[in-house]
């Protein structure tokens, strides 16, 4: 009898954890030792309409409200952040993407605490969590006594490729075509993010920064890149597009520069599927992406974007690295969160994370765009690593390996043979 596991998670969500999510749930139905059970929660504002009929029907099969279960499983994987974290079978696993900044939230750490074992996409991710010790000190005394630290062990599970979806060969969906059409730019940077919480550049994705930093770079240029900006909200509504455009007209008044330099700036903004994303990267007016992060806890766009073998020009720090090794690396300083970016129990104030030197920054977006030679074998050689070592295949042999090494099989109990007593004469 397989041992029954339930999965707790937004599998349903199209948001970078629903998206893993669904990745984690295919992988164990591949391993074929589970009773799989899937508790599908909300992530955030975002939509819940990931799960496709005819796509994900398995997935679809495996969906119960916790009310139905008629035992405690063997196992329980939750998909979530650490302070959420709590405990349903007699194993349990929590997963999750970790943290962007240099520090974790006390309640992070007492999340992490309630497991029996965690599960982060990147060294960067474990490494916070390992080094976040609070002190608990006495009262009256005011000496410590006591420290909170991650007492449970730390695997690290990159989230994996995949490479049926991602991949040159594909064909560019028609609708990625029309939205190109409009691009007259023949090289164009791409920059794919959601504008985050933070005033001007202080958001975790600098979109701002990013902005500033490209117009500057080339507003003397006699010819003249495009950055396409592929972003994203909640909603994909009309107003969500409205308030992005904002934001972008905001950074523009703040530049001094003129409205002739702003043509070649241009926004998509919108839901699309992997394969519309695999289009866009592909597309042959897409040259390069481009991401002044703050801090990653994986960097998924960042792996989608090397299977087309074309340049990455990324901050230097936090979880991209783990597999971002032949890119273009932008330097920097680690600094302390804004107040204006930081979330309650997520983005501490008193964190740091990345703030990219803006003039390394604009040094490497005129590098890559000069057609420098190294950028451009170093991007094959990303893709070559990327194929090789981090796909969605790979993903699920670690991920095996991780549940076959921590998960004991459960041995089935052998019940002595009854033997018939010997009949008497009465």
């Amino acid at each position: 009898m397989k041992q029954l596991l339930v999965f707790q998670g937004p599998v349903s969500s199209r948001s970078g954890y629903g998206d893993h999510s669904r990745d984690l749930v295919k992988s164990l139905i591949k391993m074929d030792r589970f009773n799989i059970k899937i508790n599908d929660m909300p992530w955030g504002v975002c939509p819940r309409d990931g799960l496709k009929k005819g796509v994900h029907d398995e997935i679809i099969s495996m969906l119960v409200n916790g009310s139905q279960l008629d035992r405690q499983p063997e196992v329980f994987v939750q998909v979530s952040v650490p302070n959420e974290f709590y405990t349903l079978g007699k194993f349990n696993i929590g997963i999750t993407a970790g943290i962007e900044t240099t520090l974790c939230a006390p309640e992070w750490i007492e999340g992490l605490n309630r497991m029996d074992l965690i599960i982060v996409p990147s060294n960067h991710a474990k490494n916070v969590f390992l080094n976040t010790v609070y002190d608990k000190k006495d009262k009256a005394t005011k000496q410590t006594i006591s420290q909170l630290k991650v007492q449970k062990p730390i695997e690290v599970l990159f989230e994996g490729v995949d490479l049926e979806v991602f991949n040159t060969k594909n064909e560019i969906p028609k609708s990625i075509n029309k939205a190109m059409e409009n691009v007259s730019t023949k090289y164009n940077f791409l920059v794919c993010a959601h504008w985050l919480n933070g005033e001007y550049g202080h958001d975790r994705k600098d979109l701002a920064t990013t902005l500033r930093c490209f117009l500057e770079t080339f507003k003397k240029a006699n010819k003249k890149p495009g950055l396409v900006l592929k972003t994203s909200s909640a909603t994909f509504s009309v107003k969500d597009r409205e308030n992005m455009l904002a934001r972008i007209d905001a950074v523009k008044e703040s530049s001094g520069l003129s409205d002739s330099q702003f043509s070649n700036i241009y926004l998509l903004h919108g839901d699309l599927s992997e394969r519309e994303m695999n289009g866009l990267y592909n597309h042959h007016k897409i040259k390069s992406m481009v991401s002044f992060t703050k801090g990653e806890g994986y960097g998924r766009p960042l792996a989608e974007f090397s299977t087309t073998g074309k340049p990455i020009i990324a901050s230097n720090w936090s979880g991209h690295l783990d597999f971002c090794k032949y890119i273009v690396k932008v330097g920097g300083d680690l600094k302390n969160v804004h107040e204006s970016a930081s979330w309650e129990k997520v983005i501490l104030p008193e964190a740091k994370w990345f703030y990219v030197n803006v003039a390394h920054a604009s040094g490497c977006l005129l590098e890559v765009f000069n057609k420098n030679k190294t950028a451009i074998e170093n991007a094959k050689k990303q893709k070559s690593h990327i194929n090789k070592n981090f796909s969605l295949e790979a993903m699920d042999i670690a991920f095996a390996e991780l549940i076959n090494t921590n998960i004991p099989v459960q041995e089935q109990i052998k019940l002595p043979k009854l033997e018939l007593p010997k009949l008497n004469k009465v």
